[in-house]
């Protein structure tokens, strides 16, 4: 099984230095504006079109799925378009931009660097856990290789969450052997369900519903998938294929 890796994107150097993004209370950098996204879409399917690969910063295999392919500005400027919009991490905004897609039709999607703040807070709370312990605070075993966290004895009063990207619905966080935490979206699953006319496809890993009209990917999640007898559920053993 591959691990995800959590601390492999330019996000985390940010947080974990604890330092404010730049310009980050300007409104057109907490938004990524439809307009945006079609520039740098333009941007990648030229690049591609010119040079036969993508402009994506190199990866380590282990690296979380929707972290993967993370767009390198710096081979698009000044050729394809004069800068990174105003939204991107590297620019000054809380997004990083991603593409999904890649060995199909390469499209260009968006991460909020922000959600790390509670990852990062809860990462640190069960390294100091188990350097006391030697083990993690596991409730309950969810699915193969997924695990609930006993919040009391890290010390919340109340249980962290992570506010959806898709809709005014708050994402338990869950833990892996791997000592990765995960961002439950079955929640998000669950009323994207309720609002199809038909049902999910079956032996499909079911978080690409979630991004198809929406421009964020599911980061540091789980595969899910779907069967008439059991609804939605969680799948590890698609962590084999990433």
């Amino acid at each position: 099984m591959k691990r995800f890796t959590i601390y492999s994107t330019v996000a985390i150097m940010f947080l974990l230095s604890g330092c404010m993004l730049p310009n980050e209370q300007r409104v057109e950098n907490q938004v990524p504006y439809a307009d945006q996204m079609a520039s740098v879409q333009a941007a990648v399917d030229q690049f591609q079109e010119a040079t036969g690969v993508l402009p994506i910063k190199t990866f380590d295999e282990s690296t979380n799925l929707y972290q993967r392919y993370v767009i390198d500005f710096r081979q698009l400027i000044p050729t394809y378009m004069q800068d990174a919009p105003g939204s991107s991490f590297e620019n000054g905004g809380v997004y990083q931009y991603v593409l999904v897609n890649v060995e199909e039709e390469p499209e260009v999607k968006v991460i909020d660097v922000r959600i790390m703040n509670e990852i990062n807070t809860l990462t640190q709370r069960i390294n100091e856990y188990r350097r006391e312990h030697t083990y993690a605070p596991i409730k309950e075993s969810l699915d193969y290789d997924l695990f609930t966290l006993d919040f009391e004895a890290l010390g919340y009063k109340e249980e962290p969450y992570i506010d959806s990207p898709y809709n005014q619905t708050r994402l338990p966080l869950l833990y892996t052997n791997s000592g990765d935490i995960m961002i439950d979206y079955r929640v998000d699953l669950i009323e994207l369900q309720s609002e199809m006319d038909g049902s999910f496809a079956t032996e499909t890993d079911l978080r690409s519903y979630l991004y198809e009209e929406a421009p964020f990917v599911p980061v540091f999640s789980v595969p899910y998938t779907y069967s008439e007898d059991n609804g939605i559920q969680y799948d590890t053993k698609f962590y084999e294929n990433e």
